[in-house]
């Protein structure tokens, strides 16, 4: 997995690519807490070039949402293919996360 960090205003996004799984999650989480620790506004995960994504991933996002709460971050969850948007629903995140379809939408979800 990569990760590209774009900073746009107060809107930052990390660009992800590759499979998110037990191999590639810790890299995740290293991100995720850097802007937790910086308390980041608001963070946007593009997922377009994600491909799947498992159980670990998935908690390290959980994560990430219990830690931006304590500081009013905002998060949302942008790009998601067909198969990585199923896990998602299948497991009801869907119920805890914004999930939007572009980067447009992405932005005016966190404003």
């Amino acid at each position: 997995m990569e990760i590209e960090k774009l900073e746009s205003g107060p809107l930052t996004t990390l660009k992800l690519s590759g499979e998110i799984d037990l191999h590639a999650q810790p890299e995740l989480r290293k991100q995720l807490r850097a802007c937790a620790k910086s308390k980041t506004p608001a963070l946007a995960l593009d997922f377009a070039g994600v491909g799947y994504i498992d159980s670990s991933g998935l908690a390290t996002l959980i994560e990430y949402v219990r830690e931006c709460s304590g500081f009013g971050g905002k998060f949302v969850l942008f790009g998601l293919g067909k198969k990585v948007r199923t896990i998602f629903d299948l497991v009801r995140l869907n119920e805890l996360f914004v999930i939007v379809e572009s980067a447009e939408e992405a932005a005016q979800a966190v404003k």
